[in-house]
């Protein structure tokens, strides 16, 4: 069966704005128009939806957001849509989608991260629809590192067509910028030298392929094993060639971490995986376990590369993956790259 994929983005496309999960708070509004700006300045037309109120963790009863995200997704003038951010509780959207409406609908990038992964992993494993884990509306008016895209670039990428991304060896050691003193600031502050690590002891060079799925830990590991979370269901039809598994905690500390990890493997979330990319993550270890050894635990008995501090995670600077696309992980003593494929 083959991967939908929407059609890539033109100067005058229409892109929706909602929070699916967590709304904006009026302090930080001024960098919500920054984002808009930013995206507008690609030439797009950028609609703002209903479900933005940032008083609360939800920025509309789930009732609400669900609905204003299932007509954004299948409006044929909306070719886009994205988050401010992530959240706490997408998770409460998704039985209330329209799932028969998202299959049937012609297919719109979803876009963004976090709590996002809760919505955009099993719109693709539902739907055979790609998305889009990026960054999201909040961060776009940063300036991409070099060897890395934006999120704005990928949805311009025609089906078919492929792509190629490389760590730029540089991350944030820590913190987040103040936008609500700064709503303009466009220049991430990657002041910490690393890049890609093996952590499983197999050694020597990696060159896998499969398809990609993935997402946040904390947030992703509570639909895994339910309906709405089947990736062996996914493998079967989608994957024959196998998959390149993602994933990355937020803040959870090691012990959390592990246990999620244990329990998406029992689910079978990581059994047709080729490799497994681990991001780059600043959430806390204990002292009889870390964060490595808290992903060696769970998943070392797989017998597939390991990769870590992949930039897919809640440490600065980004590196969007399309849930669905075709991908080939590279990582030597001299080289590494993930390329990914619309097809």
């Amino acid at each position: 069966m083959p991967i939908r994929y929407p059609r890539p983005l033109r100067p005058g496309d229409r892109v929706a704005v909602t929070s699916p999960s967590s709304g904006v708070p009026e302090a930080l509004r001024a960098r919500l128009d920054t984002a808009v700006r930013a995206v507008e300045a690609r030439g797009y037309e950028v609609v703002v939806g209903d479900c933005m109120d940032g008083s609360g963790h939800v920025s509309a009863p789930a009732a609400a957001r669900a609905a204003e995200l299932t007509r954004m997704l299948t409006d044929p003038d909306v070719r886009a849509v994205v988050p401010p951010w992530g959240g706490e509780t997408a998770i409460d959207l998704v039985p209330l989608l329209d799932w028969d409406r998202l299959r049937e609908a012609e297919p719109t990038w979803l876009v963004g991260w976090s709590d996002m992964s809760t919505l955009l992993t099993p719109l693709t494993l539902l739907t055979g629809t790609a998305t889009l884990h990026g960054n999201n509306l909040m961060d776009t008016p940063y300036r991409t590192p070099e060897g890395l895209l934006s999120w704005l670039d990928i949805v311009t990428v025609p089906e078919g067509g492929s792509f190629t991304q490389t760590p730029p060896g540089r991350h944030r050691s820590s913190g987040w910028d103040d936008w609500a003193a700064d709503p303009h600031v466009d220049t991430m502050a990657l002041d910490a030298a690393g890049t890609w690590r093996r952590l499983d002891d197999g050694g020597g060079d990696v060159d896998v392929r499969g398809r990609l799925v993935g997402g946040c830990v904390e947030t992703l590991n509570h639909v895994v094993g339910s309906p709405y979370g089947d990736v062996p269901a996914f493998a079967r039809a989608h994957a024959p060639e196998g998959l390149i598994v993602y994933v990355e905690a937020a803040e959870d500390d090691a012990f959390a971490v592990c246990r999620a990890l244990h329990g998406m493997r029992l689910a079978g979330f990581f059994d047709a995986a080729s490799a497994v990319l681990v991001g780059r993550t600043a959430a806390p270890g204990r002292p009889s376990l870390s964060q490595d050894e808290a992903v060696l635990d769970a998943l070392g008995t797989l017998g597939v590369p390991l990769i870590a501090d992949v930039e897919c995670g809640h440490v600065p600077p980004y590196l969007p993956l399309v849930n669905g696309a075709r991908a080939r992980v590279v990582h030597t003593a001299t080289r590494s790259e993930l390329t990914q494929t619309l097809a």
